[in-house]
């Protein structure tokens, strides 16, 4: 039997941006049901943060997620196991008060799991585990231990995995503490990875710019085999074009077909700019085409690099430059931490508009 996991759904990004929810959208209708009827699949596992904002969403946002998502769902009487991830959680302590339960309990088809839960589906055990804190922490660490299931999916936090390509994670639990599994998989990370065991799925789709060039989609696995698979999601909502007039001519930018970047963002990195003129027949092309939102990095953040790679490289990797500063800072503090301080703030930041 083969099932379908999907995690970070985020229903309600970017302070409910109903842009990115027709993006959202997209992959659903074009990608992740196409599929699932395809190949018959009538089981959905979500591994968490199935909503954005911890404490509310908005109407708008709760009825583009349940158009999308949830009635299409339950119109093909797929069953969906649904895991707390900490984005669905009011408190940090506790699960007891998450949106999963309180938003969706008129779904008979939506099961929740807000304490570690042992399931089988088609003969194979696997132990589902939502977010672990301070409430549930004795749970499931019990649960782990005692359980017989050689599958385990969760939400967890793992020392050692990228939270987004490039940016690792210093926090949380040692990874040796799922050794005892054949096979672990996890929400929570948006950046696709692996290492031993255990394996984060990351997201269904771009949501921040620290997404942008990392391959998105969903998995499906084979409860006989064991086998994961993964399909991709083909659509973008993150572009970056890079200028240089140098060798530029008005053919060159009066063949540019810029129709992809409507309803995208957009960040525009000049590596050389001469030609004002065809600067400006650039930017009114692109803001004819309609993105979301459009950036231009003009200056290189003043950076004294030697080449013109380097100034891409850096250009394109904000977190690179956030840890090389603190490296070069004379200060007694610990850096590390310092370092996981940014990353957070960096993070939050990308989420706003």
């Amino acid at each position: 039997m083969k099932i379908a996991l999907v995690t970070d759904l985020h229903f309600g990004a970017r302070n409910d941006n109903q842009k990115v929810a027709v993006f959202q959208k997209k992959f659903y209708d074009e990608v992740f049901f196409p599929y699932i009827d395809e190949h018959e699949i009538n089981t959905v596992v979500d591994l968490g943060d199935t909503f954005d904002r911890r404490k509310f969403i908005s109407y708008t946002s709760l009825k583009a997620a349940k158009e999308m998502f949830f009635e299409p769902l339950k119109e093909r009487q797929t069953i969906l196991h649904a895991i707390v991830g900490n984005h669905d959680i009011t408190y940090k302590n506790t699960l007891e008060v998450n949106s999963i339960n309180l938003l969706l309990d008129s779904y008979p088809n939506v099961f929740e799991y807000s304490e570690p839960t042992e399931i089988n589906i088609d003969g194979l055990d696997i132990l589902l585990v939502p977010w672990i804190c301070k409430d549930n922490e004795e749970q499931t660490w019990g649960m782990v231990h005692d359980t017989k299931a050689h599958v385990c999916f969760g939400h967890l936090e793992l020392t050692g995995f990228q939270m987004y390509r490039g940016m690792p994670n210093y926090e949380g639990c040692n990874p040796k503490a799922f050794e005892k599994f054949d096979q672990v998989y996890s929400g929570h990370f948006h950046h696709r990875s692996t290492s031993g065991n255990i394996t984060y799925l990351g997201t269904a789709y771009e949501m921040t710019w620290s997404c942008y060039d990392d391959q998105k989609g969903f998995h499906v696995y084979d409860t006989a085999t064991r086998a994961l698979t993964f399909i991709p999601n083909p659509y973008t909502l993150f572009y970056k074009l890079f200028y240089d007039d140098t060798n530029l001519t008005y053919e060159d930018l009066n063949g540019m077909n810029l129709d992809a970047l409507a309803d995208t963002y957009v960040k525009l990195v000049i590596k050389e700019k001469n030609n004002p003129v065809m600067f400006d027949m650039l930017i009114n092309g692109i803001e004819d085409a309609g993105p979301i939102h459009l950036q231009v990095v003009e200056d290189h953040l003043n950076l004294n690099l030697e080449d013109d790679d380097d100034i891409i490289d850096e250009a394109e990797d904000t977190l690179t430059i956030l840890d090389s500063y603190i490296e070069n800072l004379d200060i007694k503090s610990d850096k590390k931490e310092l370092k996981v301080l940014m990353h957070g703030l960096y993070n939050e930041a990308l989420s706003i508009e």
